[in-house]
């Protein structure tokens, strides 16, 4: 089996209103949605056209409520040792915001941040942590992991020390800075950047969710009442994005491979 230390292996999206998030969400990336089965849990599976689950829907927590903290997405990733990479993630500046606590019949997991404030997860499941992979773009599953850093090379020091995350290239974008790809030897899953100061939102990742075509997906998301705040674009590749923001205020992206 693949070492999955390291790599995303789960995305959840807490929110305010996760039946209003449920139509959003289906309409617009062509997932399915199903109850997840787990005895007194209100937990939402999210499930691509192919049929593999790929991201969770949960209400806010209260406490997270009371601080007013946004609807958001969270990206879970595999570790071998959970409340050993919590440890790490302190002595190397990052933050533990909820303790290694178990999930019952599913693993272990603790919620994180680094040394900016940008949150993430880890977590350890009971029977292998390999996530259904397919080809960057394919519909419904999510094909890229965009971190928009405090600051670029302290970051990626912090995430690869933690992970074992290797640089790929690294795109000179002018007055931006430079966008860097990164990943586990050859395959490459993510890229980040020092976040530009025109960003008024602390540090934050972003995870891009693939469809068939960008402009049918951005008039899906307008008509359901989402917002974009960036796009379309081109990238390279031939591929086109466009960041936006749900109507709950949760901020993903959409990546297409044709406008």
């Amino acid at each position: 089996m693949q070492d999955a230390h390291g790599t995303f292996v789960w995305y959840e999206l807490m929110t305010t209103d996760t039946g209003a998030a449920k139509a959003f969400y289906t309409e617009v990336t062509g997932w399915s949605a199903k109850d997840s089965g787990m005895p007194g849990v209100d937990y939402t599976l999210f499930c691509a056209p192919s049929g593999e689950q790929v991201a969770g829907l949960m209400t806010m927590p209260e406490s997270a409520s009371k601080t007013n903290i946004p609807p958001a997405w969270l990206g879970y990733i595999a570790v071998h040792d959970v409340d050993g990479s919590a440890a790490e993630v302190t002595s190397n500046g990052g933050t533990v915001h909820r303790a290694p606590d178990d999930i019952p019949g599913v693993g272990r997991f603790a919620v994180v941040s680094d040394p900016h404030g940008a949150v993430f997860a880890l977590f350890r499941g009971l029977e292998g942590d390999t996530p259904p992979t397919a080809p960057m773009g394919t519909p419904g599953f999510i094909g890229w992991n965009e971190l928009m850093a405090g600051d670029l090379e302290t970051d990626f020091t912090f995430y690869s020390a933690l992970f074992g995350w290797n640089k790929g290239e690294g795109m000179d974008m002018g007055s931006m800075g430079v966008y860097q790809i990164f990943g586990k030897g050859e395959a490459m899953f993510g890229g980040m950047m020092t976040k530009p100061a025109t960003v008024p939102a602390p540090p934050f990742w972003t995870f891009y969710i693939g469809v068939d075509a960008i402009d049918a997906a951005i008039e899906r998301l307008t008509k359901a009442g989402g917002k974009v705040i960036n796009g379309p674009m081109e990238v390279p590749g031939g591929a086109w994005i466009v960041q936006a923001m749900d109507p709950q205020g949760a901020g993903f992206a959409l990546l297409a491979p044709k406008r």
